[in-house]
């Protein structure tokens, strides 16, 4: 079975566990490279690349003591199962004991593989490369939270130094098959449009969106409970976006100029579109100018951009 069939053939939980045992066998300080070779070798019919990493980001981690050893993993599960509910009760136990709480400081790490011709063909695997360090003392005689949640993540506490309370490691998170992702339900019209707006446009012609993009995902409930995935589009090189806001857009050759420099900088035909549709910094102004001189006396766009800048003037959208 090629990588292809694999992965349409409902067997990806099987490939998923694969590259969670995989992550726990690289050895973090080698860097990236020795992941994405190990995930290569689960796919050898796809190219895997690293598309980028994000990081900033952190979560709750567990207990320690003293002398850092290992109360709980999880501090949540630990201060309900611990307490039984009551937050007095928590508070008495801890008074004569000097625990630490935990976070776990992540980045993410986007490995993805094309597998077809269109935008949205290609498969996204996110690794969390987590370091748990030390966050807060768990109590403090001055303080009293005012339920289990509170207790868990409070908003206004001292934090100590993040010492490391063990080494790097990396964790499976998800593997997404991106086009079955924009054909469900969770995604909004408006991606769609997107992902459909760069099959039309002349972005097309360049290496692949999944080498320029990754979608940020985001899991939520609705109010049944059922479980959904959000996602938005994230440029790859979001460092080096150029920045045109409504100031500082032209017209006619000064304006052709300004967008065909941005497409350059950025490395891909079209690029100021679609970066206008998911970044602040880049002013919806532009597209309204580019329309207006295109329907004037300049052509600086190819027909087939012209075509969807135009659907987008008639009825406007942004991510």
């Amino acid at each position: 079975m090629n990588t292809a069939s694999y992965l349409n053939s409902g067997l990806t939980t099987d490939l998923q566990l694969r590259i969670a045992e995989v992550c726990q066998a690289v050895d973090v300080s080698d860097g990236i490279e020795p992941l994405v070779n190990v995930v290569q070798a689960l796919l050898p019919d796809l190219s895997v690349t690293h598309a980028m990493t994000r990081g900033g980001w952190h979560r709750l981690g567990g207990v320690v003591d003293l002398d850092g050893n290992r109360i709980a993993h999880n501090i949540t599960d630990w201060a309900e199962a611990e307490s039984g509910g009551d937050i007095d009760e928590l508070m008495f136990k801890l008074s004569d004991v000097r625990y630490f709480a935990t976070r776990l400081n992540g980045q993410t790490h986007y490995l993805v593989a094309q597998t077809g011709p269109l935008a949205s063909d290609f498969i996204q695997i996110e690794i969390e490369q987590l370091q748990e360090v030390l966050d807060r003392c768990i109590a403090d005689p001055d303080w009293f939270p005012d339920s289990i949640a509170d207790f868990v993540d409070p908003i206004d506490f001292p934090r100590l130094e993040p010492e490391p309370v063990g080494a790097p490691r990396l964790a499976f998170r998800r593997l997404v098959k991106v086009a079955d992702l924009i054909a469900s339900r969770d995604t909004g019209p408006r991606l769609r449009r997107f992902f459909d707006d760069w099959d039309r446009s002349s972005a097309v012609e360049s290496e692949g969106f999944c080498h320029h993009w990754v979608l940020a995902l985001r899991e939520y409930q609705d109010r049944d409970g059922d479980g959904h995935l959000s996602a938005k589009p994230v440029p790859v090189l979001a460092s080096q976006v150029p920045a045109l806001p409504d100031a500082e857009v032209e017209r006619g050759a000064g304006l052709a100029n300004q967008i065909h420099g941005f497409d350059r900088e950025v490395g891909y035909p079209f690029a100021w579109y679609f970066h206008m549709l998911t970044n602040r910094k880049v002013s919806h102004k532009l597209a309204e100018a580019v329309h207006a001189d295109l329907m004037g006396a300049y052509a600086y766009l190819p027909a087939r951009d012209l075509r969807v800048l135009r659907d987008w003037y008639q009825e406007p959208y942004g991510i």
